[in-house]
């Protein structure tokens, strides 16, 4: 081997290794956190509304408290006020006195049907050994043709994943922080046309094309379009700072924590302590929120998500245009004789 040849080769090595070393991390971290969180789920606090005037209803749920802790009561000041909190998605069902004296439980099984699968199980049970009748009924139903009500989940990983991807993409061709201020401009549009593009296709592989929804495909079209760019934007930041690092972090971010933290697979409830509140921060875990309040609920239910998506996107831009700013500039005078 000549001199040139060992100097590539020294060159060459430990770029590789720092390099599958940081893969085999990932890979690693993604097994434990899929097998982790997922294997065996252990629903705890599972919010069920109830009017604090009803004391019928108060009773049961007290009693069920007492045995287990699957199942949390969220008191309301009447019974209007408990029927608000389902459809703005604070609670999986309400259960409420009946005028036979039985026990009315109505559920919206589009927020997360293993939720309210294991409300109706609980408190079926419950309601039996009380002698008590029990009527389900259920105002959100998820859409039969999406009976697991996975399809907001997938939907929305596939947008998040489809922007980290575009960003990484740009960063390979075009180096991962924007030279100038023009530059970082033409790949903001870029990615912001791309997401445009990604959203409507979402919308119609999930409408005309495979019939699972037929109503409320301008606002999948828009989630999606917010979701995809605020991935993109994310990535971009992230990757303008660090440089090939960054898409590892981003990667952590976005798919390895993201995805089983979303609240998408199971309802957070039903996911480890460390996992349960992330859907409320992350992207993917907002996007999947935002996506079943687009679909099945009304406006109320769509304000944190909407929010959270939004300002990651405009911080993820701002610091993508620090990035430009300080890292694009080095890189020009490095790159002067």
């Amino acid at each position: 081997m000549d001199e040139a040849s060992e100097v590539r080769v020294r060159d060459w090595l430990p770029r590789t290794t720092g390099l599958l070393l940081g893969t085999l991390a990932l890979a690693t971290a993604f097994i434990a956190a899929y097998v982790g969180a997922l294997h065996q789920p252990h629903p705890r606090d599972v919010p069920v509304g109830v009017a604090a005037s009803d004391q019928s209803a108060r009773t049961v749920l007290a009693a069920v408290r007492d045995r287990t802790n699957k199942i949390k009561a969220i008191e309301y000041a009447d019974p209007g006020a408990a029927d608000d909190g389902l459809t703005s998605r604070e609670v999986y069902a309400v259960l409420s006195a009946a005028p036979d004296g039985g026990l009315v439980l109505t559920t919206a099984s589009a927020g997360a049907p293993s939720a309210t699968d294991l409300v109706i199980q609980v408190l079926t049970s419950a309601a039996q050994q009380a002698r008590v009748p029990l009527r389900v009924t259920d105002e959100v139903p998820v859409a039969g043709t999406d009976p697991r009500g996975l399809v907001p989940f997938y939907l929305a990983i596939g947008y998040v994943l489809g922007g980290y991807l575009a960003s990484t993409v740009l960063g390979i061709s075009a180096g991962t922080a924007p030279r100038t201020p023009r530059d970082a401009g033409l790949r903001i549009g870029a990615l912001a046309v791309y997401s445009v593009v990604l959203g409507i296709a979402g919308a119609v592989i999930v409408g005309p094309v495979l019939d699972v929804w037929h109503h409320d495909l301008p606002a999948i079209a828009g989630t999606g379009m917010l979701a995809a760019f605020a991935a993109a934007m994310v990535a971009a930041a992230v990757q303008g700072w660090l440089g090939v690092l960054g898409t590892g972090l981003v990667i952590l971010l976005l798919v390895v924590l993201g995805n089983p933290g979303s609240g998408g697979i199971y309802a957070p409830e039903f996911l480890p302590t460390w996992l349960r509140g992330m859907h409320r921060w992350n992207v993917p875990g907002l996007a999947t929120d935002l996506i079943k309040s687009a679909v099945y609920f009304d406006m109320r239910s769509i304000g944190w998500p909407l929010t959270g998506l939004a300002l990651w996107a405009v911080l993820a831009l701002a610091a993508l245009l620090g990035a430009t700013r300080i890292r694009g500039r080095r890189a020009i005078h490095r790159a002067r004789p």
